[in-house]
């Protein structure tokens, strides 16, 4: 059959611009790569967070305490500080009264386990031990052992924000735990504007907040338990200074021990074979560098 040349022209056009167009199409929908521009988001990774608040002390008071207790956890309630100390063969758990520093009642630990943290609850006491793996709950009142429970890994510090435990274990991980079977309920990285936040140690709830000293320095996180930002630091170097206490007055190790009395708003700081207990006062720096 003769073709009419002009509409094979026509035809051949009209697949020419459908080719192109559907070249168009395949080069709009070519893969890409979904994660190039991602931000990870769980536990704070990668987010950008604010600058934490900074804070100096006021020292109120200061109180006596036993320098041979090598303080792991501090609690108190009313007149009465409750302490968990450390080291093998004279770890023990303690009730103190806060201004005499008489110890009041003592349970001495196994020559073999190492006292940790430790934190008040119900009208029970919950105290950690190092690399024993075993936690003991005891009766506030008589000290009597009511059961023991378990983890994995080591126990530093630990404290209770009404409902559920918040246990560390020297990383830059809060464990969340049921105060009933002490399992897991979940756990999260402590994170300021620099990053994780390392060598976790005692703590205590605070308003909302969780307070952790830092081993080995003499500052102290708040810690938004939501999120695992720090919020804040807190400065105290030069305390038992600021005391008229010097380092030179006797063997004295690095600042543990966080105690806070919900019901007078106070709070106590001390540490391990320090002389003293003292009661402080937040005021926020204005210039974070200062």
């Amino acid at each position: 059959m003769k073709r009419n040349p002009f509409a094979l022209l026509v035809s051949l056009a009209v697949l020419f611009l459908s080719g192109a167009a559907l070249s168009g199409v395949a080069a709009c929908t070519e893969p890409t790569n979904s994660n190039a521009n991602r931000t990870e988001t769980q536990s704070g990774i990668g987010t950008t967070a604010a600058a934490a608040k900074s804070y100096a002390y006021e020292v109120v008071r200061t109180y006596p305490h036993d320098t041979g207790a090598f303080t792991q956890g501090l609690a108190i309630e009313g007149e009465t500080l409750y302490e968990s100390t450390g080291n093998y063969g004279l770890s023990s758990l303690r009730r103190v009264a806060l201004r005499t520093g008489a110890v009041e009642r003592i349970r001495r630990l196994s020559a073999t386990i190492f006292g940790e943290g430790l934190a008040l609850y119900d009208d029970k006491i919950i105290q950690l031990t190092w690399k024993s793996g075993v936690g003991f709950i005891y009766d506030r009142e008589s000290f009597e052992l009511l059961r023991s429970v378990s983890y994995p890994g080591e126990g530093w510090g630990i404290t209770y924000d009404g409902a559920r435990f918040i246990m560390s274990d020297g990383s830059s991980n809060l464990y969340f735990r049921d105060k009933v079977t002490f399992a897991e309920t979940g756990r999260l990285v402590v994170r300021d504007e620099n990053g994780p936040v390392r060598n976790l140690n005692e703590l205590e709830y605070v308003k909302g907040e969780v307070y952790a000293n830092i081993w080995q320095e003499d500052r102290i996180a708040r810690i938004d338990p939501e999120t695992g930002r720090v919020t804040g630091w807190i400065d105290l170097e030069g305390l038992l200074e600021s005391a008229g206490t010097s380092e030179g007055g006797g063997t004295v190790d690095v600042l543990n021990g966080i105690a806070y009395d919900a019901a007078g708003d106070r709070l106590f700081v001390t540490g391990k074979w320090w002389p003293r207990v003292f009661e402080i006062r937040l005021v926020e720096k204005q210039d974070p560098s200062g």
